[in-house]
């Protein structure tokens, strides 16, 4: 089961959130207090339906952004070699955010 975790690094709190197989599929960006960022898991939990994920090629990297209905990226991938493993990435994410457990670690 993927599940969020919360740290905090130079004042600032972020989430991770990692595959049952431990690797980072989506980062959400650094939020002043832990009840935004937990706020900011909230919305991607919220928001895992296919159209909220929009994928891109640049660099020779795949990736998407999660983003809420009202436009925000809530969540950014982590870069893939292939579609396929960015599609991948996009499939873990909205299978198992919306029940994934938050973990501490600051």
């Amino acid at each position: 089961m993927a599940n969020f975790q919360i740290s905090r690094t130079s004042g600032q709190y972020w989430y991770h959130l990692r595959a049952d197989n431990g690797e980072i599929v989506q980062s959400g960006e650094g939020y002043t207090s832990k009840a935004s960022c937990e706020n900011g898991i909230q919305s991607v939990k919220a928001n895992c339906q296919p159209q909220r994920f929009e994928s891109y090629f640049t660099a020779g990297q795949y990736g998407f952004n999660h983003v809420a209905t009202n436009g925000e990226i809530i969540g950014r991938s982590e870069k893939y070699t292939t579609a396929q493993a960015r599609d991948q990435g996009i499939q873990v994410v909205m299978r198992e955010a919306p029940e994934a457990r938050v973990q501490e670690l600051s």
